[in-house]
């Protein structure tokens, strides 16, 4: 017989539950124990009170032709191209940089665009900028009291008359973004093609994205680089502080980067005339490395210290590189630079990196080669010739096919920064979200599939859960002293304090909770490499995410998602109460499950008996969905002797107060 019928013949017992809290007398032969006093409750009127529960269904906007109601992109989805041929001379002695480019742009939109908005972002670093008046000087984003900031040589559009004619354009500096008045209006399916060039002071620390340190150079945000144009918001033109990082169009580009003679350069895209900058000895090496799982060392110690490591040591070099389907391109370059290499796939791990960095970053070519394949073969094929890592003064930062790092302590901490940056090929490079206003969509992400790299490389420091528990466990102590924040937050208004939390690891730990307690790793798997399938190379929306989530795992997740990256609840879960009653050799239990917080999660429960046996039982987020305060449940054990209940005895969910997870209680203060 149910227990339910056999529960209701003696009398109800979950309706005993709920009354018990109140002093409702119990039923016939029942003993009830372990009984809380329940929490006061506020009490209002809801007349004509809409659904403000955190099931409550989202105001998203309505699927359209461009983006569907699945989460995918649309029948009629567009976006622009920009394809760039970028000159680049570094001028050691001066500490400078002066580049020439020519841009081709494409409108695939359906409107006529009458000007072009580019990102000029060096001029974060001039007087009385909004950068140096929202971060400190001496901060991690500020500027050092460093001046430099872009100067335009010539800006000009070529007109398409077919006789090359250049007519200067009319420009107008917003701080780190500047509007471009075009020559001819750009009608839908035509290419409008820019010609500039310019130069910049090289600031030695370019708010922890680029930079100098003795005669080495990273350089980013080097060159004008157009704005997104994107079905959502028209431009995008929010000015580059530090915190908030990049949004840009895909495209094929060319680099030519001329040096010293003496420099080595490591650039996103494949060396395109490696006869002119190589040894034949390198040459031959770089062939091996690209078919050897092995690590070769192109440019090694010995050659360093001989110079043989450069074909000649007087004049410049230019080096080519070309890069097809990116959204960006940089460089570094130093004269003491190693080269190691490996390769995957026929995609080649690299790392440049100086002598004083030889420990750990021998290994780091391997750690290079191992995060793409760990990442290849979990969510997404990586889609490029090679990959990078180059040591420098950079702390850590991605851009195409290149991840910057410093020198590091061992080899533990560098591969967890090696394997971040890499990470970011997947979020944001191929999957190319907006990370100047959702920082979450692309740190957090990586941050998540970094724990599966991490573990898979060195699972001594523990595996996947293990490293998903400690992620856990810092943003539990944050929501236990109130200063966390929500993610849906523009990332140059967060705290700096808070960033790593927020961004990062908050984000990695709502993604985690989804997959193991609410999706199944199954269901969520699916679901997120569906996410990165359908938006490779594309603008993804946050609700083209939750909703490409909803449509591949065949969960409804509304709450999920406003309660982890809409709004900042916290979570707390309790036993409220428990009562007990004999029914011959049967015991029959009835728990009433609290939440104290608004937060929702599944509840995991374990019941422990006198002789040591347990029983486990899991129920969905969803049982809070007609009352988000109280869940009543009833059970029948025969044989058994009740001695104790537990909410979540793993610790797998997060929980600020775990005192009142317990009955009989343990002690502690209980939540209200």
């Amino acid at each position: 017989m149910p227990f339910f019928t056999r529960a209701r013949v003696t009398g109800g017992l979950v309706a005993v539950v709920i009354g018990a809290a109140a002093a409702v007398p119990a039923f016939g032969q029942a003993a009830s124990s372990g009984v809380r006093a329940a929490p006061a409750r506020p009490r209002f009127d809801s007349t004509g009170v809409g659904d403000t529960s955190m099931f409550a269904p989202l105001n998203l906007p309505p699927g359209n032709e461009f983006r569907s109601g699945s989460g995918a992109p649309g029948p009629r989805y567009w976006q622009q191209r920009a394809d760039y041929d970028l000159k680049a001379t570094l001028d050691t002695t001066g500490k400078a940089l002066r580049g020439e480019m020519t841009i081709r742009y494409t409108n695939n939109s359906p409107d006529t665009l009458h000007f072009l908005w580019f990102q000029v972002e060096q001029n974060a670093f001039k007087s009385n900028s909004l950068n140096s008046y929202v971060f400190p000087a001496e901060s991690r984003f500020g500027a050092r009291n460093f001046e430099g900031g872009d100067v335009i040589d010539r800006f000009e559009e070529v007109t398409a008359n077919g006789k090359g004619a250049r007519r200067a354009l009319k420009l107008r500096n917003e701080g780190t973004v500047m509007k471009a008045d075009l020559a001819e209006p750009l009608a839908p399916g035509h290419t409008a093609t820019i010609a500039a060039a310019w130069h910049f002071n090289i600031p030695e620390h370019g708010a922890d994205r680029m930079g100098r340190e003795g005669p080495l150079y990273e350089l980013a945000q080097w060159y004008p680089r157009l704005s997104v144009y994107d079905d959502l918001r028209g431009w995008n033109t929010e000015p580059y502080l530090g915190q908030g990082e990049f949004y840009l169009e895909y495209g094929d580009y060319t680099l030519d980067v001329t040096v010293p003679a003496g420099y080595i350069v490591a650039a996103t895209g494949t060396l395109q005339n490696s006869h002119d900058v190589l040894t034949a000895t390198q040459i031959s090496r770089l062939a091996q490395a690209g078919k050897s799982d092995n690590v070769v060392h192109i440019v090694t110690q010995e050659e360093l210290k001989t110079g043989a490591a450069r074909p000649r040591k007087t004049g410049t070099m230019t080096w080519r590189f070309a890069a097809k389907n990116v959204r960006d391109v940089v460089f570094a370059a130093s004269p003491e630079y190693l080269w190691d290499a490996s390769s995957y796939k026929g995609s080649l791990a690299q790392a440049f990196y100086r002598p004083s960095a030889i420990e750990p970053w021998k290994d780091a070519a391997d750690m290079s080669r191992m995060s793409i394949q760990e990442y290849s073969e979990r969510w997404f094929q990586y889609p490029w010739p090679q990959i990078t890592a180059v040591e420098g003064p950079i702390s850590g930062m991605e851009y195409p096919m290149v991840a910057m790092e410093a020198k590091s302590a061992d080899k533990y901490d560098l591969y967890n920064v090696v394997t971040h940056e890499i990470g970011h090929m997947w979020f944001p490079m191929i999957v190319g979200s907006n990370e100047r206003m959702h920082m979450w969509q692309d740190e957090g992400f990586n941050t998540f599939i970094n724990t599966f790299s991490e573990a898979r490389r060195y699972p001594e420091k523990g595996d996947q859960m293990a490293r998903a528990a400690q992620e856990r466990s810092l943003v539990t102590q944050y929501m236990e002293h109130n200063v966390d924040e929500p993610l849906e937050v523009n990332p140059d208004r967060i705290n700096p304090q808070l960033l790593g939390e927020n961004a990062y690891v908050k984000t990695s730990v709502a993604l985690q909770q989804l997959r193991q307690e609410i999706l199944g790793p199954e269901a969520f798997d699916d679901a997120f490499r569906m996410y990165v399938q359908r938006w490779a190379f594309k603008h993804p929306s946050p609700t083209d995410f939750l909703r490409t989530m909803e449509d591949v795992s065949g969960r409804r997740l509304d709450w999920y998602f406003r309660e982890w990256y809409l709004q900042n609840p916290h979570f707390d879960q309790a036993i409220d109460s428990v009562v007990t009653a004999q029914h011959g050799d049967t015991l029959l239990v009835g728990v009433l499950y609290a939440n104290h917080a608004r937060g929702i999660e599944p509840i995991r429960a374990r019941f422990t008996f006198s002789d040591g046996s347990t029983q486990d039982y899991n129920y969905p987020a969803e049982v809070w969905s007609t009352n988000t305060t109280m869940y009543a449940r009833e059970y029948a054990f025969v044989g058994k002797k009740l001695a104790k209940i537990q909410l979540d005895p793993e610790s797998r969910l997060v929980d600020v107060d775990r005192s009142n997870n317990t009955w009989p209680a343990t002690g502690g203060k209980v939540t209200p």
